[in-house]
């Protein structure tokens, strides 16, 4: 076998001078001179070796990049739950790769070198393979042996077995003749694939993921289409295995025809089996060699146009497979390899099929590594290329939507604090402007109520109800006059302050929701249509007179008007009437004057003299009526200064007066005297709670428009309050982003290469590419 590379150090993704291939080929051109290779290459290995380095690594890589899609489709999950950073489609998409990239994995982990042998029936194929794998697995012989597909892989296990398309139970090795053989009477479609696997410590070719793949005799079928579908699309070498006692058949031509048709310039090598046989031809050994060198030639550059005609001549060779075999099963055995029947020039094509397997497994380790790799790494270029947009992308759009909820909370916080100020300053002047308003409602009130108690006689005057002394008649009275006049206070309070006071009221809402409305944004006014002022709203003026004036007690005995106690109290006035009458003059009314009398009119009245006041006295003090004993003292006291005429006829007009007014000490005359006494004792309690009445109004009014006021401050804390859950929410918004910002930059950044994973995971697959698919053909 050829020699083997290996190096003495892992290929790390960030090797900056990877092992070319062609150095591979170098290298070992000088394994035997025991020179070393400047990149401390190991030459103990084959060319193969780089298809499983290239392999690990990819994989490598591709896990690498599995962990990244499923952080990423972590995070973005998150995100996505928090905010709108991210889509659902973006979601789903991550989500898919994930699928993909294990797809790729299971291709990646199940990849592996093909080769597969073509050729007419006994061109000795199965031999070829037999050869390369320097045992007798294949079986091989004269004329149409091999009957179906027979795939040679590695195995871990020390024993080899046999699996067939349908059915997963190990057969024996030994069956391998008995089901591929096509003397066999059970045999297998020219389509069905037998798997040989064999212990890789027996066949150091396979250790290496090759899979070699032998084929029936393209000339014995038509099913070609088929064959190449089934089992040539993934190959990566083909070895058309030809009889140099022949040419080129058009059957062999036809095959790799269609095969270059389904594949772009598929990787052929010639071996023209059997040239043992020109031994026996030395006359024209060079001209038949030259004759097959062209048409091979030909076949290869101008007809399938898979490679240079420099390189078309690298890829033919003149073997003798069944004698490589012989050799190769000598050598392990102890023996030298050119012993036995060998013919002339065996040396030759013993070294000749040597290089052609050094050349083969070079091409073989070239082609494997780009088919079956490059496809991958360019997809994961395009993977870690669109997470890194995506991520970029999230990162950008996180800091924008950041950005905006800054802004955001800067100005839902400048109108909070604004709302707030403007909130303070218009509560202190509703303040000042509420009790402004109640002081003119308290004097507007007390005014019209005073002037209502000046014009109380006319009220009561307005009373038209059956009038009669009877003290039960008399309580139904005065309860249905207390209800007249309480009734027409108010009505009339009502007819003069109502409309002023309302109209009052409702301006001063309109004012308060007007400039409230300027402090609430445009989206929360419409909950102003809760507040807006009642136009129903009116004061009410609770007198309650029946209350107020429970304590009035009329007076509707008869008293005439010149009687000696008025005369007394007309002359004397009050305080020296009291004096004069004792306590006796407490108990009897005391008229008061319709009019007043001004200091100017007053009478001036003498002094009386003792006598005068002593009569008085005695008279005051018997049991009998006063009228009378006012009579008998005036008159005798008459009787001695004017004389008995005058007495007579004063004392006649005096009866007069006296028998008019009795007489007309009518019903109606007691109902105007009650009605007088009632608006005298009405007015002083009136009086009494004017100051009580209109700031009970006034306070009604204050109520009411600080009612109004509390509701609008009530809906402004409200927008306060969802201005302060707007700020919260923007707030945990703000720190969503920030931390989806951060985490994206963080996902996207290895610690360890301190820059982007993204590109680090691209830097990979670009080291990869660098390594093992930039390579000359």
């Amino acid at each position: 076998m050829a020699g083997y590379i290996s190096r003495s150090v892992s290929l790390s993704p960030i090797d900056p001078n990877p092992p070319s291939l062609s150095n591979i080929s170098s290298n070992n051109m000088k394994q035997g001179n025991g020179s070393s290779s400047p990149r401390n290459v190991d030459l103990t290995t084959s060319p193969l070796k780089i298809f499983v380095l290239a392999k690990k690594k990819i994989n490598d890589v591709f896990a690498d990049i599995n962990d990244y899609v499923q952080e990423t489709y972590v995070f973005l999950k998150d995100v996505c739950s928090d905010n709108e950073v991210v889509t659902e489609g973006q979601i789903q998409e991550i989500y898919n790769l994930q699928d993909k990239i294990k797809g790729i994995q299971e291709v990646l982990t199940r990849d592996h070198m093909k080769v597969v042998f073509f050729g007419r029936t006994s061109n000795g194929k199965s031999s070829v393979v037999n050869a390369m794998l320097q045992d007798r697995i294949l079986p091989s012989g004269m004329g149409h042996t091999t009957n179906c597909f027979l795939q040679v892989e590695g195995s871990d296990s020390s024993e080899a077995y046999v699996l067939t398309e349908d059915s997963t139970e190990p057969l024996n090795i030994q069956s391998v003749s008995q089901l591929a053989h096509a003397l066999n009477s059970e045999k297998f479609g020219d389509s069905s694939l037998v798997r040989i696997f064999w212990p890789t410590d027996r066949c150091p070719l396979l250790r290496d993921d090759v899979v070699l793949v032998d084929s029936p005799g393209i000339d014995i079928s038509p099913n070609l289409d088929e064959w190449i579908d089934k089992h040539c699309v993934d190959a990566d070498v083909f070895v058309l295995v030809a009889n140099s006692e022949s040419t080129l058949m058009v059957t062999e031509k036809n095959f790799f025809h269609k095969v270059s048709e389904r594949l772009s310039k598929p990787n052929i090598f010639i071996l023209n089996n059997r040239w043992d046989n020109s031994a026996y031809e030395n006359e024209f050994l060079d001209k038949i060699r030259k004759q097959h060198m062209d048409r091979n030639v030909s076949f290869l550059v101008d007809e399938l146009k898979v490679v240079s005609r420099s390189q078309a001549e690298n890829r033919v060779f003149f073997v003798s497979a069944k004698e490589v075999l012989q050799a190769r099963i000598q050598q392990q055995k102890g023996k030298p390899p050119h012993t036995g029947a060998l013919a002339d020039g065996f040396q030759a094509r013993y070294f000749e099929f040597q290089e052609f397997e050094r050349k083969f497994e070079e091409c073989l380790s070239k082609s494997a590594v780009k088919t079956k790799f490059e496809q991958h790494t360019q997809r994961g270029k395009t993977i870690t290329s669109d997470l890194r947009k995506l991520l970029d992308n999230v990162h950008e759009t996180a800091s924008k939507l950041r950005t905006q909820k800054l802004a955001l909370r800067k100005e839902q916080y400048d109108r909070l604090d604004f709302t707030q100020q403007q909130l303070s300053i218009l509560t202190q002047e509703v303040k000042q402007e509420i009790c402004q308003i109640v002081e003119m409602v308290e004097q507007k009130v007390a005014g019209a109520l005073s002037e209502e108690i000046r014009r109380l006689n006319v009220l009561v005057d307005e009373f038209e109800r059956p009038f009669h002394s009877d003290s039960l008649v008399l309580s139904v009275y005065k309860k249905e006059l207390n209800g007249h006049v309480e009734q027409g206070l108010g009505s009339n309070l009502r007819g003069k302050l109502s409309n002023q006071v309302q109209m009052l009221v409702e301006n001063t809402q309109k004012d308060m929701i007007d400039r409230m409305s300027s402090l609430i944004p445009p989206e929360h006014r419409p909950k102003m249509m809760n507040v807006l002022p009642r136009h129903s709203f009116e004061v009410l003026y609770r007198l309650n007179c029946e209350s107020l004036c429970s304590d009035f007690q009329e007076d509707l005995e008869f008293r005439f008007s010149l009687g000696l106690v008025n005369i007394v109290k007309c002359f004397l006035g009050p305080n020296k009437s009291k004096k004069v009458l004792g306590r006796r003059i407490e108990s009897i009314p005391w008229p008061i004057p319709s009019t007043p009398q001004t200091p100017s009119n007053e009478v001036q009245v003498a002094s009386p003299s003792p006598e005068y006041l002593a009569l008085l006295r005695l008279a005051l003090s018997s049991s009998s009526s006063q009228t009378a004993v006012g009579i008998l003292a005036v008159g005798g006291f008459l009787l001695k200064t004017v004389g008995w005429r005058v007495i007579f006829a004063t004392f006649g007009i005096y009866g007069f007066l006296y028998a008019y007014e009795r007489l007309s000490w009518t019903n109606k005359a007691k109902e105007r005297a009650f009605k007088k006494q009632y608006v005298g004792h009405t007015t002083r309690k009136l009086r009494l709670i004017v100051d009580l009445t209109s700031a009970n109004c006034s306070h009604q009014v204050q109520q009411e428009v600080s009612s109004t006021f509390a509701r609008l401050c009530h809906l402004v804390d409200e927008v306060i309050s969802d201005m302060q859950n707007e700020i919260g929410l923007l707030d945990q918004d703000t720190q969503k982003l920030e931390e989806s910002s951060v985490t994206s930059r963080t996902l996207r950044t290895d610690a360890f290469y301190l820059k982007n994973k993204a590109d680090y995971l691209f830097s990979e697959l670009e080291t990869f590419s660098e390594q093992y698919l930039q390579f000359d053909q």
